[in-house]
C-alpha cells in the first residue's frame, strides 16, 4: 500500500453502528463514513480508486445495500473494491443475491470485535494478493504477446535477402491468413474459430517457411527451373521446418506451436492429395495449413522473385481459381473471392515491425535453449547471421547491395539494383565469369580478399575504396562490407560470407 493506510468506507444509516465500527477499525485504517446509499455512491464517484474496502449495510432507507451493489457492478467499481456486507438479515435469498452481486463476506450485528477486525483484515489481505496475481497474469499475457511479435520480426528478418523474397513476405502471409480466417467464419460455422484462435493461427503462419534456412543457396536462389533432384531437396524444407519446431523449447506447450507445426509441415499439401510431404487430401489437411497455403501462393504470385516478375492482383486470382498453382479447398476459394477487393490495400497498410539487437539475441537464445546440441548451435548461428545481415542492409540508404557466399561460391545483388552493374541478380561462381573481372579487376580483388581475411577485422565492418569499370567507364567507389564468420572453433574462425554495398563517388 506504499506506506499509506488503507481507506475503508462505512455505509450505514445508523450513526451508532458507524461509530462502533469506526472505533474498532480506526487504529489500522482511515475511515470514511456515508449515512445512506446515495451518499456512498457520491463518495465512490470521486474516490473509488482510493477506497480499499466498503462495509455496506444491507437495509437502509432510499437505496439499500443491494441497490448500491448493483450500481457498483454497473460502474465496475466492484472489480477493484471488495465489499463486506453488514446485516442482521440471514435469510438465504438476500444472502445469495448479495454474493451474486460480488459481496466478499458478511458481518452480522451485534458486532464482535475479533470477528470484525479479522474479516476486514483477511478481506483486504486477499484483495491485495488478488491484485498482485492479476498484475502478474497481465504481465505474462503482455510478455507472451510481445514475444509473439518479436518472433514474427525475427522470421521476417530471416527471409529478407535469404531467398529473393521481400522482407514483408512473412508479414503479408500473417495479414492474408487473418483476413481469410475471418472470411471463413462468415461463410460457415464448421470451424467456429474464436478471435483468439484466429490471432494464434495468423501468428503461427509466420513460421511456414522457416525450414528454408536448411536449403542450399544455389537451389533456393536458382533463377531457372529446378531439376528433379533439386526440387526434391527444396521439398524437404517443410519437413525440416516441422522438425525444427519440434525441438524449440520456447512456447513448447502453447497452441501457437501446434498450429505452427501443422502449417510448417502441411502448407504444401493439395486438396486433391497430390501435395507434399505426406500426400494428405481434402480436410485431412488442417484448416490452418489450408489457409496459409492460399495466402502463400497469392503473395508469391503478386511479388517479384529471383525466378519471376510479379503478377497483377487480378492475374494472381485467375491463376489460383484455375488451379495453375495448386488445388485448393473450394470453400477457401469462395472466401478469397469475398475479400479480393480489399486484399491489396490491407496488405499495403500492414507495416513492417522492427527488433533491437538485444531483443533479437534474447529471443533467439530462448528458442534454442539446448545449446549443447550441435544442430541447435548451427541453427542459432544462422539466426544471428541472417539478422545481422538484414540489419546491415536496412541501414544502407543508397548504392548497390550485394552478398557473396563461399560455399557455394555465389554473388547475389539486390533485385532492383543488379542492372546498375550489368550483372544478373544471382551469379554462381563469379570468379569464372569474365564480366565479373572486367568490372572489378583482379588486382582490386586480391587486395580486397586479403583485407577480408584479416583476423583483426573479423568482428567489424570496413570500407574499401576502389575503382570499377561500368559500361567501359572507370568510376571510383567505396565498398562497405560486413563479414559473417563461423566461430564454432574460436581459434580458427571460418569466413562463410560477406555482404555489403557499393557506392559510387
Amino acid at each position: 500500500m506504499n506506506n499509506e493506510r488503507a481507506k475503508i468506507l462505512i455505509v450505514d444509516d445508523d450513526a451508532m453502528n458507524r461509530v462502533v465500527l469506526s472505533d474498532l477499525l480506526s487504529d489500522e485504517y482511515d475511515i470514511i463514513e456515508a449515512k445512506d446509499g446515495d451518499e456512498a455512491i457520491e463518495i465512490l464517484e470521486k474516490m473509488a480508486k482510493e477506497i480499499t474496502l466498503v462495509l455496506l449495510d444491507m437495509v437502509m432507507p432510499g437505496k439499500d445495500g443491494l441497490e448500491v451493489l448493483e450500481i457498483m457492478n454497473e460502474k465496475e467499481w466492484i472489480k477493484g473494491t471488495p465489499v463486506v456486507m453488514i446485516s442482521a438479515e440471514t435469510s438465504s435469498p438476500h444472502v445469495e443475491k448479495a454474493f451474486e452481486l460480488g459481496v466478499t463476506d458478511f458481518i452480522y450485528r451485534p458486532f464482535d470485535q475479533m470477528v470484525v477486525q479479522n474479516r476486514v483484515r483477511n478481506t483486504i489481505g486477499l484483495y491485495v494478493k488478488q491484485m498482485r496475481l492479476s498484475e502478474l497474469v497481465t504481465d505474462k499475457i503482455y510478455e507472451r504477446t510481445r514475444n509473439s511479435d518479436m518472433l514474427i520480426s525475427i522470421l521476417s528478418h530471416i527471409v529478407e535477402f535469404r531467398n529473393g523474397e521481400s522482407g514483408q513476405h512473412v508479414l503479408h502471409i500473417k495479414k492474408i491468413t487473418e483476413i481469410l480466417l475471418h472470411a471463413l467464419n462468415n461463410r460457415t460455422k464448421e470451424y467456429n474459430l474464436s478471435e483468439e484462435e484466429i490471432n494464434t493461427i495468423a501468428t503461427a503462419s509466420s513460421m511456414h517457411d522457416i525450414g528454408k534456412i536448411t536449403i542450399p543457396d544455389e537451389i533456393l536462389n536458382k533463377p531457372g527451373k529446378l531439376t528433379k533432384e533439386e526440387f526434391e531437396i527444396m521439398q524437404q524444407h517443410s519437413m525440416n521446418g516441422a522438425k525444427m519446431l519440434e525441438a524449440i523449447q520456447f512456447f513448447k506447450k502453447e497452441p501457437l506451436m501446434k498450429h505452427a507445426y501443422d502449417i510448417c509441415r502441411w502448407h504444401h499439401e493439395r486438396w486433391d492429395g497430390r501435395g507434399y510431404p505426406d500426400g494428405l487430401k481434402g480436410n485431412e489437411i488442417p484448416i490452418s495449413a489450408q489457409v496459409v497455403s492460399v495466402a502463400d501462393v497469392y503473395d508469391a504470385l503478386t511479388s517479384e522473385r529471383c525466378y519471376k516478375k510479379a503478377f497483377s492482383h487480378e492475374k494472381a486470382l485467375e491463376m489460383i481459381r484455375n488451379n495453375e498453382c495448386g488445388v485448393f479447398n473450394p470453400l477457401l476459394l469462395e472466401c478469397l473471392g469475398d475479400v479480393a477487393d480489399r486484399l491489396p490495400q490491407e496488405i499495403n497498410d500492414n507495416s513492417k515491425s522492427h527488433l533491437s539487437e538485444a531483443e533479437f539475441s534474447k529471443i533467439a537464445r530462448s528458442i534454442f535453449e539446448s545449446t549443447e546440441d550441435n544442430t541447435d548451435n548451427i541453427v542459432y548461428e544462422q539466426y544471428l547471421n541472417e539478422h545481422k545481415k538484414s540489419q546491415f542492409f536496412a541501414s544502407l540508404q543508397r548504392g548497390v547491395t550485394f552478398e557473396y557466399t563461399y560455399e557455394p561460391s555465389m554473388l547475389k545483388l539486390h533485385a532492383k539494383r543488379a542492372k546498375d552493374l550489368s550483372f544478373p541478380k544471382t551469379m554462381v561462381e563469379p570468379e569464372n565469369n569474365p564480366d565479373f573481372w572486367n568490372i572489378f579487376g583482379r588486382d582490386n580483388w586480391d587486395e580486397f580478399v586479403k583485407l577480408l581475411h584479416d583476423p583483426q577485422l573479423n568482428n567489424d565492418s570496413f570500407i574499401y575504396n576502389s575503382d570499377m569499370r561500368i559500361k567501359g567507364e572507370k568510376r571510383p567507389c567505396k565498398i562497405k562490407v560486413q563479414q559473417s564468420w563461423n566461430r564454432r572453433d574460436p581459434e580458427n574462425p571460418e569466413l562463410i560470407s560477406i555482404y555489403g554495398c557499393v557506392e559510387f563517388i
